[in-house]
């Protein structure tokens, strides 16, 4: 006879000791930086401010290796070590919330990064059972106190049918465990952090800002990065590439990615890898 979570729940949290649950080094909370995060305010000629919108764009690149899971991970779901349908069926319930509180895009894009990440490092004892949809719980609610300004009870948020329900006590621990595992960088890159700097770079951008072509990309683009979420083979592609990827096919494509110094090529190429951004374009975001 299988344990119940509530006999059993002290399984996930052994391995943890409580003195390193306060520990995060310099790239933990990207929010610390005062550097601009509207790159499509105007200028103005100041290099200086433009000097820092590069500055952070590269800081953002540079730091997406912390923010993604384990490099052999979806090779261990394609090849069914992690198990795929009950990732899958975790990811659905995570997004059935998501759209019953109406939560932004970004606070399910990090819920499933919080999930991968955590998945890709600590192996849960019961792949399709209690504690991945604790796990699950935990995700989404550190994932909505990072962005939402209004955060439903725990109880609350366990709506859409689960299998499970937690009390607070439980999912407060595995918050704990998830932020340790996660060594607390709960920041995560995503590629929403790049839409703003990508899309006003692009040629059709250029003019006043907040015009009609950005305002439309950037929603499209927002609406195609989300999708990306059910679909396990991005998890090959970066946030930067996945942003890059989804700014062109927003914009109605036409930018043509072997032109490196064409004055009608995004500015932005140089930064992101052409090649990979090309090959995330034919998986039809």
């Amino acid at each position: 006879m299988g344990l119940s979570p509530e006999h059993s729940a002290s399984n996930l949290y052994c391995c943890e000791d409580v003195g390193d649950l306060g520990i995060w080094d310099n790239d933990t909370w990207i929010s610390d930086l005062n550097l601009p995060l509207d790159f499509s305010e105007e200028i103005n000629d100041d290099d200086d401010v433009e000097d820092d919108n590069n500055s952070l764009i590269d800081w953002l690149i540079d730091s997406e290796i912390h923010h993604i899971p384990l490099p052999d991970y979806l090779q261990r779901i394609r090849d069914h070590s992690i198990d795929p349908i009950s990732r899958q069926n975790a990811i659905n319930w995570i997004l059935k919330v998501h759209e019953h509180y109406h939560f932004i895009p970004v606070t399910a894009y990090l819920t499933v990064n919080y999930l991968d990440r955590f998945l890709s490092s600590y192996p849960l004892p019961d792949g399709n059972g209690w504690p991945l949809q604790l796990l699950s719980v935990a995700c989404l609610s550190l994932a909505a106190k990072m962005e939402e300004l209004k955060v439903p009870h725990l109880i609350d948020l366990q709506n859409s049918e689960p299998k499970y329900v937690f009390n607070s006590s439980m999912i407060l621990r595995m918050e704990l465990l998830v932020m340790s595992n996660l060594k607390w960088r709960l920041r995560s890159v995503t590629p929403f952090d790049y839409l703003d700097y990508f899309v006003s770079k692009h040629p059709s951008s250029l003019g006043s800002p907040r015009n009609v072509f950005f305002t439309r990309t950037f929603s499209r683009a927002s609406d195609l990065i989300f999708g990306t979420i059910r679909v396990t083979d991005f998890l090959s592609y970066s946030p930067s590439i996945i942003a890059a990827a989804a700014v062109i096919l927003a914009s109605g494509g036409g930018i043509d990615l072997s032109v490196a110094d064409d004055q009608k090529s995004v500015t932005y190429y140089d930064k992101v890898n052409k090649v990979n951004v090309g090959a995330c374009l034919l998986m039809r975001l």
